[in-house]
């Protein structure tokens, strides 16, 4: 495992975000800016770097069965946190925080900040299983994702048609498509996605400095609940998967892949999804803000204790 890849690549997403704090103070990035690249990032980046994961690769059955077994052990990750998101949070008295802190324990920002982190580690195959990890992270955030919201609520259910069709699915399957027909793309067609898609994370650590600009420094720093919630979900979770992969006996790549998924902060659709419900968006966007900027010295923390595991 290269772990000074992964402080290098740490240290500059810290650096990325303290260049859109710095913006956001300065009124460089302002509310409407940041909500006009999250949009871009959502519709444009982000099926622009799925498709990027899954066409970057030469085809080969050896990587198309790898392909599956990350299918699968997306699923399997999502599950185990999901038990441990909900027993860890039952202590949680506030009925619309201890939804949150769950949602926000199951999905981690496995995309924008997943991909170059495992670049860093893994190279081109961390991308290509990235792209296909995206398949489970997509399908259970809009089906357990949604019922978690919905506890309490009558207005909030899972829609069968967001569930298969939405901008992360829908690039996924266009993706998959292409690299099982093996269809040829030009190479201006290539180079064009690849754009697009460098875009993603450079872009969503500016709008994730930004958010901790917006955020009181009491308010991220001074509940001890949050604190908790990245204990949780920055150290022990992933510490535990890396546990039970190596007792299930699995390969150590696979076991690499699975506990860098685990160890990311909270994805940025905490955040969303709390603004379009109404289920207290600063508390979303504090605990998204915080697991992001403590993920720089926890990741590579978790990942070094990791190798001592498995060596």
């Amino acid at each position: 495992m290269n772990l000074s890849a992964l402080i290098s690549t740490a240290l500059c997403l810290f650096i990325l975000m303290a260049i859109g704090y710095l913006a956001r103070k300065r009124g460089i990035i302002t509310d409407e800016s940041s909500k006009g690249m999250s949009t871009l990032i959502i519709k444009i980046g982000q099926p622009a770097l799925i498709i990027h994961s899954f066409t970057s690769t030469p085809y080969s059955a050896d990587l198309l069965r790898e392909a599956g077994m990350i299918v699968l052990l997306g699923f399997a990750l999502h599950i185990f946190a999901a038990l441990y998101a909900y027993l860890s949070c039952r202590p949680v008295r506030d009925l619309d925080e201890r939804k949150l802190s769950e949602f926000s324990l199951i999905f981690a920002n496995c995309g924008f900040i997943g991909f170059p982190i495992l670049e860093s580690v893994m190279g081109e195959k961390g991308l290509f299983w990235g792209g296909f990890f995206l398949v489970s992270f997509f399908l259970v955030h809009w089906t357990w994702g949604i019922l978690i919201l919905a506890r309490g609520r009558t207005d909030i259910r899972p829609n069968v048609r967001k569930i298969f069709i939405n901008s992360g699915t829908v690039p996924c399957a266009i993706a998959l498509g292409i690299y099982l027909l093996r269809i040829p793309l030009p190479v201006f067609v290539t180079d064009a996605v690849g754009y697009l898609a460098s875009l993603c994370t450079p872009i969503s650590m500016l709008i994730s400095g930004a958010l901790l600009a917006t955020i009181p420094a009491k308010q991220l720093f001074g509940r001890g609940q949050l604190y908790l919630l990245c204990l949780h979900k920055l150290v022990i979770l992933p510490v535990l998967v890396c546990v039970v992969m190596v007792l299930l006996g699995m390969p150590v790549e696979y076991t690499v892949f699975t506990v860098i998924m685990a160890a990311l902060p909270s994805a940025a659709v905490v955040t969303m999804f709390a603004e379009v419900y109404g289920i207290k968006p600063a508390f979303a966007a504090t605990a998204v803000g915080l697991t992001t900027l403590l993920s720089v010295v926890s990741l590579p923390c978790v990942m070094w204790l990791t190798e001592r595991i498995l060596s």
